[in-house]
């Protein structure tokens, strides 16, 4: 028996009906997933201080004193141009979201001279700033706190003086590292990167691995290398009571920049989150991850 006089039939009444059935929406289609496409989230967004927290050394937390943090010609900017004095205002500017595995990246250039009134005894801080990783929240700061109990990845500028000044070198407000099995207590260690002289624009990243391996990466070399963070140590004062307990290990935190008296420009300060979904059956699975959230898998319906 055959069934084309059926089938003729159905599309006989769909030309007699169908043209005036209003037309069903397409679904749009899922893209497809590249495992290896790195997905890259922009923590500035050229335009604004969202999702950002600020908090001044004496300054209650919020307070963007001097207006010393802001965003100008899509560029986030630490700014002395209103400050007539310095008295220990040191300032940090804190992404809302903490993380354990990552890649934190930022592309800076110093400018300008440091802040009026620093004096003989901050010339350690000309054309200097820092990525605070693994830090403490905003919150948890005292309200006198000069630096967030954090690992800072420091930035240097060269003084033009022909004398060597490395970057992405390492310094441990309130903690300390280890290099290979030896714990390290020394405030600050530099690295092997070169000495970048004049407002040029230099690329540092931190590879971030929990509390297993932290990496300093300038200009895509890897200048600094230690692991196992924990807390411990100073340099980070004024802290609220039972926020530090030496020895316990770092594992995740915050990201923050610093306003230690130089002006300085970001142009991009971006992040690669390395824990996701790790089940190639998802939709958004990623070979890179290397940390696994389950929570965090999507499949098609």
């Amino acid at each position: 028996m055959t069934m084309r006089p059926l089938l003729l039939s159905a599309a006989a009444l769909c030309v007699a009906g169908c043209a005036s059935m209003p037309a069903t929406p397409a679904t749009p289609a899922t893209p497809a997933n590249n495992p290896d496409a790195r997905e890259w989230i922009q923590l500035f967004n050229g335009r604004d201080l969202t999702d950002w927290d600020i908090k001044f050394a004496h300054h209650d937390l919020g307070e963007n004193y001097n207006d010393t943090f802001r965003v100008e010609d899509g560029l986030l900017k630490v700014r002395y141009d209103k400050w007539t004095a310095f008295n220990g205002e040191f300032g940090h500017l804190f992404y809302k979201k903490p993380f354990s595995y990552y890649v934190v990246a930022a592309e800076y250039r110093f400018v300008g001279n440091q802040v009026t009134g620093a004096g003989p005894s901050l010339a350690w801080a000309k054309r200097n700033n820092g990525i605070m990783i693994h830090g403490q929240s905003a919150e948890s700061m005292g309200k006198d706190q000069d630096f967030p109990m954090s690992l800072e990845v420091q930035l240097l500028g060269g003084l033009s003086d022909g004398k060597p000044r490395p970057t992405g070198n390492l310094c441990t407000p309130g903690t300390n590292v280890h290099f290979g099995d030896k714990l390290i207590t020394a405030h600050c260690t530099n690295s092997k990167s070169k000495t970048y002289d004049g407002d040029v624009w230099v690329r540092v990243e931190a590879l971030v691995l929990g509390d297993s391996l932290i990496k300093h990466i300038v200009e895509g070399d890897t200048v600094l290398e230690y692991r196992k963070p924990e807390m411990g140590g100073g340099a980070a004062n004024n802290m609220k009571p039972g926020v530090k307990v030496d020895g316990t290990p770092i594992r995740s935190g915050t990201i923050s920049l610093q306003a230690e008296t130089a002006p300085i420009d970001f142009r991009k300060v971006e992040l690669l989150n390395l824990e996701g979904c790790t089940d190639p059956k998802a939709l958004n699975y990623k070979r890179y991850f290397v940390k696994s959230d389950s929570a965090a898998c999507r499949y098609a319906r």
